[in-house]
């Protein structure tokens, strides 16, 4: 187990860190770790608290954390690892350069480990916001993830990565069907009705889809029932 005193401000890593047996001395309230002291969120962490714990390090990621964080961290002469993980292929070589810098010694690999989805891609359309209705485009963590699995994203070609797109425009993109992930927005069962106008529709773990490290490899598996499961 490491002796550095690591701060996480990215909830997919304080996974990952406490499934390798190392427990960060501060996360965000999204990390869910009531157990460990907050810091407030990933996008608006408490700089002056993470500078009076004196870390060793502190974890960030360039889709869940803001620039002016880190250069405020930066400026303070805080070590900052950082993580980009835009697709499934990047979850292995981030997660051990991670592994690396926290002196996580014999840490498990991370990554998919079954082969990609053979036959016809599923066509999907992924909500992940509502008022308004945004979706994912292909560069994007959950994306890949989803291809991976053989499902096509409708809005995969969007050149914003995070689009608006209403429900009459996701419609014209003939989904065969909608994945509703329970985070960042909680698509739960009250949203079903509503989204059905436009294919029907799968609820998912939104962590499982969203979430990467430690969690890859068996959330790909339970994501891929999902998919056989779902509706043609």
């Amino acid at each position: 187990m490491t002796h550095l005193r690591i701060v996480s401000l990215v909830p997919s890593a304080t996974e990952t860190l406490l499934a390798w047996g190392i427990r960060p001395i501060a996360v965000t309230r999204f990390c869910e770790q009531p157990g460990l002291p907050l810091i407030g969120g990933t996008k608006d962490p408490d700089i002056a608290a993470i500078v009076a714990l004196e870390p060793d390090l502190v974890v960030m990621c360039d889709q869940e954390n803001r620039l002016p964080d880190v250069e405020a961290l930066g400026a303070r002469a805080i070590a900052i690892h950082a993580i980009s993980i835009t697709a499934v292929e990047h979850v292995g070589p981030q997660m051990a350069a991670l592994a690396e810098a926290v002196q996580a010694l014999g840490a498990a690999p991370c990554g998919v480990n079954t082969p990609p989805a053979a036959g016809p891609p599923v066509r999907a359309w992924i909500p992940i916001w509502k008022r308004p209705w945004m979706t994912i485009n292909g560069d994007t963590y959950g994306s890949s993830l989803l291809a991976h699995l053989g499902v096509e994203n409708v809005a995969g070609s969007h050149a914003d990565r995070y689009p608006e797109l209403n429900l009459e425009e996701a419609a014209a993109l003939r989904p065969d069907l909608i994945l509703a992930p329970s985070e960042p927005y909680p698509f739960a069962e009250r949203h079903v009705a509503q989204l059905q106008t436009v294919a029907p529709v799968v609820l998912v773990d939104g962590q499982d889809l969203f979430w990467w490290g430690a969690r890859t490899a068996a959330a790909s598996q339970r994501l891929a029932g999902v998919v056989a499961r779902a509706p043609r």
